[in-house]
């Protein structure tokens, strides 16, 4: 049976499998030629929204959700759809709408969506049917017609004289980009064209220097010794000169959303002699996000994904400082899935172990900080070093024990904006700096400094750097430096 085939009851049923069968409309059947576009509709508060078909998996009804403490507040818990152990979000919580009492028993009306292999459930208010319509129908939305934010909506469109707010499952559930982003997005292919032709300019300028340059040698040779030559420029000077460069910095702003600053250009410049070798000579640009990917593939941190391995949690752990604190607190921001989060949980709790610690971990992927409190644990890494703190579900399968998971919490949040959070022992950003631009950069380097505690430490990537910044010492071991606050 098909979602088309699927319309659930007005009313609020106790049988989760009372459907009815959607009949288009004989003006529907006419435009069955043109229609090019298939959305799922439903109602928040009153008003008509939809979703593109092809993230819906099929619709529920169901109640009773298991809770899961330290989770975003619009994430009512897990629920169990035939084996599968899903999140569900509810929608009108996620966009500021009114939520009617129910009742303890009551059903509530389930999406069940798709996106990036991940599946999870959303509420809604009422699901109402499939609509077809023609994609060139959708305009672009206006922020007068909606009540939630903008950005998350993909476009309006009306159909049988209703009209239906379009969301973007992208935008809600991908890692959010600002719109300055999604405005480079658009001008990629005229930016290229700009840099190209700059290139050329610069080629052309520096080869006309180069031949005035080789007169201007040969006369100064005659007419003094070698000893009175200028002295060579330093290597680091060379590549910041180097027209190649500039549009290589560009390249990685442009099509890797990686800025290039005094936090990260020493890595950069090593890279840069590095990629001149690899490529070409015709080939430095940084053209694509290819290019920008495979120039930064050495410059991501290890284990900001995963969960670490014994020899850099080692490392950490010897870089800490001593805290007698009876209550340490933790920023984690660009925490990814949660994995890192964990990780640096066991390794407080190891060092610090008659302490009560909160690391507020925080991320703009929705679903990645949805599912993170839910993270499982692997045979192999159970029985490695995080064993002390694994514990085993009533399935077989491993997960932190409630300690760890009691120390965390979960937010989905942007740091670039107001943090509400009381005084820092410790902050652990790594590689997150670099994916923000300078203005925002600088922001939240003085966010860091303003919340951090005097004697406070900071971990950031292993190929970023504030050693620029005179409050902070640094300290090293093996690949991972940390900055205690002077």
């Amino acid at each position: 049976m098909t979602i088309e085939s699927i319309l659930i009851s007005d009313e609020e049923a106790t049988n989760l499998n009372t459907v009815q069968v959607n009949t288009d409309s004989e003006q529907d059947r006419k435009a069955q030629d043109v229609i090019d576009f298939k959305m799922v509709t439903f109602s928040l508060s009153g008003k008509d929204y939809a979703i593109d078909i092809m993230y819906v998996k099929e619709i529920a009804k169901a109640g009773m959700f298991t809770y899961v403490p330290n989770t975003l507040p619009f994430v009512v818990g897990v629920y169990n759809l035939r084996g599968e152990i899903i999140p569900i979000l509810d929608m009108r919580i996620f966009f500021n709408i009114d939520v009617p009492e129910q009742k303890p028993d009551s059903l509530s009306n389930l999406l069940i969506l798709t996106f990036e292999e991940q599946t999870f459930g959303i509420i809604v208010d009422k699901i109402d049917k499939v609509v077809g319509v023609q994609k060139s129908s959708i305009q672009p939305s206006h922020p007068l017609f909606v009540d939630i934010n903008i950005k998350y909506i993909s476009g309006v469109v009306e159909s049988n004289k209703r009209l239906y707010i379009l969301l973007d499952i992208t935008r809600i559930f991908s890692k959010t980009k600002d719109e300055e982003e999604y405005k480079q997005e658009a001008r990629r292919a005229s930016m290229t064209r700009q840099i190209e032709a700059s290139y050329n300019e610069s080629k052309n300028a520096k080869k006309a220097e180069n031949s005035v340059a080789k007169e201007e040698a040969a006369t100064d040779d005659k007419a003094e010794p070698a000893e009175k030559k200028a002295a060579v420029v330093p290597q680091e000077e060379v590549v910041t000169q180097d027209p190649d460069y500039k549009f290589v910095v560009e390249g990685l702003k442009t099509y890797g959303k990686f800025t290039v600053s005094e936090l990260n250009e020493g890595w950069v410049k090593h890279r840069y002699s590095e990629w001149k070798n690899e490529r070409a000579a015709s080939n430095v640009q940084i053209q694509n996000e290819a290019d920008a990917k495979e120039f930064l593939k050495s410059f991501w941190s290890q284990g900001s994904e995963s969960i670490w391995s014994k020899e850099f949690a080692d490392e950490v752990y010897d870089l800490l400082p001593d805290n007698s604190a009876k209550q340490l607190t933790v920023w984690n921001p660009g925490c990814s899935n949660g994995s890192e989060t964990y990780s640096l949980a066991c390794v407080l709790s190891k060092r610090y172990p008659n302490a009560k610690i909160r690391i507020y971990a925080q991320d703009t992927d929705l679903l990645g900080v949805s599912n993170a409190p839910m993270l499982s644990v692997s045979a192999e890494q159970a029985s490695g070093w995080v064993s002390p703190f694994v514990s085993k579900k009533a399935n077989g399968e491993a997960t932190f024990n409630q300690q760890i998971k009691d120390s965390i919490m979960f937010e989905y949040h942007d740091c670039k904006n107001t943090n509400a959070l009381p005084m820092i022992d410790l902050i652990f950003a790594r590689d997150l700096l670099s994916l923000m631009d300078d203005e925002s950069q600088k922001s939240v380097l003085a966010d860091f400094e303003e919340k951090l505690k005097g004697n406070g430490t900071i971990f950031l990537g292993e190929n970023e750097s504030i050693s620029h910044l005179k409050d902070f010492s640094e300290h090293s071991k093996g690949d991972l430096t940390a900055y205690s606050k002077q």
